[in-house]
């Protein structure tokens, strides 16, 4: 017997298109607090510097949302037990933040607690994260240091930039809707170390050292960069236009500045980038011969040229 076709659903298929087209390009204005647990500093790097453009499906953009719908109930769930929770810093009305390195590093707390029944009297950082089976057990089993230690290191920052000594976990396993709730000790040395990681990150003038120089390591197949990482001439990527990726910008206390219009350049500013973007060498796989004021060429390992004039970004010489 023949196989039925499979039948799709224009409504889901508009559903997910809405997501895909409601996202914008993905990148943040700083570095983020809940990447800064990331163990690649290259990969780092290419996310501060907005090299590679993620583009997720909008399946996936939905599940994201659902992680969002469930901070209010879990909220809710925390005040049912008698707990004071701030969502907003109540002087702004906005998610209370926490920034360093001139504004380029920081991130936004889901939350601030006191009246916890573990602790009534301690203010603790509220951090929601939702998981699936698989990863929920993992995170009962080996708790959250080990299990997620990107969302330790974020909770470390929110600490040591808050003054808050203690942090509350809560993860919801998005199958069961069984609850994980953890709480997490300041560990200043720990997030000073990580304070100190952001800043040689934002400040490298040069993509920093891989986690692997082996393209097959687990991490790299995962990453969103591995093409432009790991890539030769032949088969590499090229990085996103914009201000970031251009030599002659740099990031300075609160922003970044051009250095060609010796100007400061704003968050839009940077996403469309000028005429005259030339990209920084590092990010070109092949070796640069050449430059002038308003070009920069390279050889590629096969011979050919190439020389970024920053008008035609595929011209060949």
């Amino acid at each position: 017997m023949a196989e039925l076709p499979t039948i799709c659903s224009p409504t889901r298929d508009a559903i997910f298109a809405a997501y895909e087209a409601d996202t914008h390009d993905g990148f943040r204005s700083h570095l983020g607090a809940s990447l800064i647990g990331k163990e690649c500093e290259r990969a780092l790097w290419y996310d501060f510097r907005w090299t590679t453009l993620s583009k997720h499906p909008g399946r996936l953009l939905r599940l994201f949302e659902t992680g969002q719908l469930e901070e209010a109930r879990l909220v809710r769930n925390l005040r049912r037990t008698g707990a004071t929770v701030l969502e907003v810093d109540p002087e702004t009305g906005r998610q209370i933040r926490v920034q360093a390195h001139g504004g380029h590093f920081g991130g936004s707390l889901d939350g601030a607690a006191l009246n916890l029944i573990e602790a009534p009297k301690t203010w603790h950082v509220l951090e929601f994260k939702t998981h699936s089976s698989k990863s929920f057990t993992d995170l009962v089993a080996k708790k959250v240091q080990i299990s997620k230690p990107q969302h330790f290191a974020q909770m470390q920052i929110y600490m040591h930039l808050t003054g808050i000594t203690r942090a509350m976990y809560l993860a919801v396993n998005k199958d069961t809707d069984d609850l994980h709730v953890e709480r997490i000790e300041l560990d200043s040395a720990f997030a000073q170390k990580l304070l100190d990681k952001a800043q040689r990150i934002i400040f490298a003038a040069v993509p920093l050292a891989r986690i692997s120089d082996d393209p097959s390591w687990y991490q790299c197949r995962l990453c969103d960069h591995a093409a432009l990482c790991h890539g030769g001439a032949d088969s590499a990527v090229a990085p996103e236009v914009n201000c970031r990726t251009c030599l002659r910008s740099t990031p300075v206390d609160g922003g970044w500045q051009c250095d060609l219009h010796q100007r400061a350049i704003n968050d839009s500013d940077q996403r469309t980038a000028c005429e005259r973007h030339l990209y920084l060498p590092q990010l070109v796989p092949g070796t640069q011969i050449d430059a002038g004021v308003d070009w920069v060429e390279y050889q590629f390992p096969a011979g050919q040229r190439w020389r970024d004039t920053g008008f035609n970004k595929h011209t060949n010489t």
